[in-house]
């Protein structure tokens, strides 16, 4: 008679790409649809399976969804931790660093807008909310992870408090971000007033970046 873990260890497997399909669609379709579009029909066609195989897995189409964005916020944290470690970043100067991960996050921020958008919009609605209060506690951690990389760096930051400064600068050029590329302003009303082509953003976020702190780039 066969063990029993020889024959569950396939269905698990299963199981699991199942589950990693159906988050991928539910993200897929929320930024391409909007919160109101991603609806359980369209999310389970766009991943191959039927509705049924979806509400087997969850009761409706908010638990889905919740489930989906606390596994891309701590797929991002992740992705940040194993890409730049802290011993990596003790080797790399303040500024090149900076400009890494401003202008990571920019890119991400542009192909990302539309979802990033339905999900601020979803975990706002749900503010409170033990749900909320695990996204809240993700963000802080992924923040909290980028300030100790800066906080390591080879530089010198003119401040006299570094750790907290270096903590609102990113702040404050996450939310220059969100408002310049996730939910950007006509560019008509506001030519002449903001940088419009994308090199000259980055470049600007960056130096305004180091700017507050104090750090100066060599070459720039």
């Amino acid at each position: 008679m066969p063990k029993p873990g020889r024959s569950l260890e396939p269905q698990q497997d299963r199981s699991r790409e199942s589950l990693r399909r159906l988050l991928q669609a539910a993200a897929e379709v929320l930024g391409q649809h909007g919160l109101a579009g991603a609806t359980i029909p369209r999310i389970a066609n766009h991943a191959g399976l039927t509705p049924g195989a979806v509400y087997r897995r969850f009761k409706n189409k908010d638990v889905l969804l919740e489930t989906m964005v606390l596994r891309l916020l701590e797929d991002q944290d992740k992705d940040l931790r194993r890409s730049v470690t802290v011993e990596m970043a003790t080797e790399i100067p303040f500024p090149v660093l900076a400009e890494q991960i401003i202008n990571g996050m920019f890119v991400s921020y542009r192909n990302n807008a539309g979802l990033l958008r339905a999900v601020r919009q979803f975990a706002h609605e749900r503010e409170s909310t033990p749900f909320w209060r695990k996204v809240t506690k993700l963000e802080a951690r992924t923040l909290e992870y980028g300030i100790d990389l800066l906080v390591k760096s080879r530089g010198e930051v003119k401040h006299p408090s570094p750790r907290a400064a270096i903590g609102l600068s990113l702040v404050m050029t996450v939310g220059a971000m969100w408002e310049l590329v996730v939910t950007p302003p006509d560019r008509k009303v506001w030519k002449g007033l903001i940088p419009t082509d994308e090199k000259t953003l980055q470049r600007e976020l960056t130096r305004s970046f180091l700017s507050y702190l104090g750090v100066e780039r060599k070459g720039a």
